[in-house]
């Protein structure tokens, strides 16, 4: 049978899950009455939750006498690394872009990796049928783009469609019937070349999607570059250094069919397979023939950004909420999760029962800790941190930029250029994008983009759109003015009672509610003054035996500020702590005692004197 593998790829939330949906469904991969979700490869419970697609997954459809393996990839910079090994799996690609939004900082990305790799992407303006859709001054953009990326003639030629991924139609021209996806079909297998394959050559296949499975244990995925795989089959693993991690059997070969895996018994090169029986390798190993003399290469993946420490749970609640709370276990977790997710880096830290987690962004971590606390870790997490390096030429401190376009009102752009200029970011450009927005373009310092996301929101009062992109190290941009204000600390251990917090609330905003439990160093609100503020939040009203005349029975009280997960990460300081459980978030101070944090406290001053 011919072959076809292709990844589809864009910015977050221009609709790749969805038109993958209408390719399974037109292709008859699905039956006319199979009931499968919206978005049915997002079936992880963080996607259908937050909308967004984490992991990449494979899928296969069929049209005339042509299989098409297709691979749906993450559209957020946090997890780009993703992207870039499935890159090396396919021979072409499907760019969406939106018809209205246009090309966005991750569009730039993903497509400049598509480039590099010499593939021939097929352009896709989805989402014509927005009110707001403008699809010919984005087809400019995006060739602008392309010639920017140093696109060939042939890359700069590409082939363009009009889609509605929702409505489950592409058309060459914006005129045409708009009846189905026959076009972008047939364009898939006349323009993407089928697979170079030497069969007679010695198996050989890149892992690029570890998962595991109850019960096949530990689950493979990558293109077969050369060869034929069988079942039982005797492979040996090598590492891109050529050194031999395993000798194995292969005990499942599978191939997608849909949104299922048959298994089969033998698979030829080209086909994007699954394998089990390994239980050694990982991202990005070579799997090959006992005969096979060297190791594939492997895409190169850029390097983390930032950086948290995972501690466990020393508080005085530790243990009553989660199920796993050692280090041990906590560390067995995170080196399961490297083995996967190749543009994540965990080491051990200086400080006891800690580890340093590395990765792109702070939506990414975020995300693999609320998948740990979800599984029953109890975790607290450091203040976010960016990794820098010394320039080896000039000897310059250098620290991680970001290249930042944002799309807001008139009336709230002046707001947005002072803030993020108090983060040291410069304002490359600013243009209007019609129905009285503006479109600006910064480069700034990632560290000064930690915390400030939920506050851009406030001050665009939720109308702002924005979106990062990582552009490499520049020269370090000096210091950065955190948070203004101080905090409330608990000096008591018990549960929060109304008639305390009703008194409290006039010094600040409270982050809990009345009958949650408290405990002494832990963060109940934000003061507002600079300086921190110990209070007592379990203190009761005296009792007497004179009847009050009923006034301060109904005491009422300003509903909590709920801090979630990227939320709270964002907000604590260097001596604070996020406390993650799978029943709360908690804020807390570094050292709970308070004679411990003004010892710290004069120990900093100290060095910084």
């Amino acid at each position: 049978m011919n072959l076809r593998n292709i990844a589809i790829i864009a910015h977050v939330d221009h609709g790749k899950t969805t038109l993958v949906d209408q390719l399974l469904r037109q292709s008859g991969a699905l039956r006319a009455h199979q009931q499968v979700a919206e978005r049915a490869l997002d079936r992880n419970e963080l996607e259908r939750e937050r909308g967004i697609t984490i992991l990449a997954k494979c899928t296969s459809v069929v049209w005339g006498d042509v299989r098409i393996n297709i691979v749906d990839t993450p559209g957020h910079a946090d997890f780009g690394g993703e992207v870039e090994r499935i890159l090396n799996m396919v021979d072409g690609a499907l760019v969406l872009v939106d018809a209205a939004e246009g090309v966005l900082p991750q569009t730039k990305f993903v497509v400049g990796k598509a480039l590099a790799r010499g593939l021939r992407p097929i352009v896709v303006i989805n989402k014509v049928d927005r009110s707001d859709a403008r699809p010919d001054e984005v087809a400019s953009e995006v060739f602008d783009l392309f010639a920017a990326l140093g696109a060939d003639e042939a890359q700069l030629d590409f082939p363009l469609l009009y889609a509605s991924g929702r409505q489950g139609w592409a058309e060459t021209s914006l005129n045409g019937k708009r009846q189905d996806l026959s076009a972008l079909f047939e364009l898939v297998v006349r323009e993407v070349p089928p697979p170079k394959v030497n069969l007679e050559a010695p198996f050989a296949m890149v892992a690029a999607i570890l998962e595991y499975d109850n019960f096949l244990g530990r689950i493979l995925t990558g293109r077969i570059e050369q060869g034929r795989a069988r079942m039982n089959m005797s492979v040996k693993v090598l590492r891109p250094d050529g050194s031999v991690v395993e000798t194995a059997r292969l005990t499942k070969l599978l191939c997608f069919r849909g949104l299922e895996r048959v298994a089969v018994e033998e698979a030829e090169a080209g086909d994007i397979i699954a394998v089990a029986g390994l239980e050694e390798a990982t991202v990005p190993d070579t799997i090959g023939a006992v005969e096979l003399a060297a190791p594939m290469p492997a895409i190169p993946v850029d390097p983390p950004t930032l950086v948290m420490t995972f501690r466990i749970n020393d508080g005085p609640l530790a243990g009553r909420e989660g199920t796993k709370v050692t280090s041990r276990q906590i560390r067995e977790r995170l080196w399961r999760e490297v083995e996967g997710n190749i543009a994540l880096r965990v080491s051990e830290s200086s400080e006891k029962d800690a580890f340093e987690v590395a990765g792109r962004g702070e939506l990414q971590l975020g995300v693999l800790i609320e998948t740990m606390r979800r599984e029953g870790f109890e975790l607290t997490i450091g203040r976010p941190r960016v990794l820098v390096r010394t320039n080896p030429e000039t000897g310059e401190r250098e620290e991680p930029m970001e290249e930042v376009l944002v799309d807001v009102d008139e009336a709230y752009a002046g707001v947005v250029v002072e803030k993020l200029a108090r983060r040291k970011a410069e304002l490359k450009d600013m243009r209007p994008s019609g129905g009285g927005k503006l479109k600006l373009s910064f480069l700034m310092p990632t560290r000064g983009l930690i915390g400030y996301h939920s506050e851009f929101l406030t001050d665009t009062r939720g109308t702002g759109v924005m979106h990062r992109l990582f552009a490499g190290y520049g020269p370090w941009k000096g210091a950065i003015e955190g948070r203004r204000n101080g905090v409330l600390i608990s000096n008591a251990d018990g549960r929060a009672v109304a008639y305390a917090l009703y008194y409290l609330q006039e010094r600040g905003t409270l982050f809990i509610g009345p009958g949650e439990v408290v405990y002494q160093g832990m963060i109940i609100g934000e003061c507002a003054r600079e300086a921190d503020l110990d209070v007592n939040p379990i203190k009761e009203k005296k009792l007497t035996n004179i009847r009050a005349a009923g006034k301060d029975d109904n005491l009422l009280l300003t509903p909590p500020r709920r801090l979630r997960l990227e939320q709270a990460l964002a907000y604590v300081q260097d001596d604070e702590l996020v406390e993650v459980t799978p029943e709360a978030v908690r804020l807390r101070k570094l050292y709970l005692d308070p004679h411990l944090r003004k010892l710290a406290e004069r120990e900093r001053q100290r060095a910084t004197a």
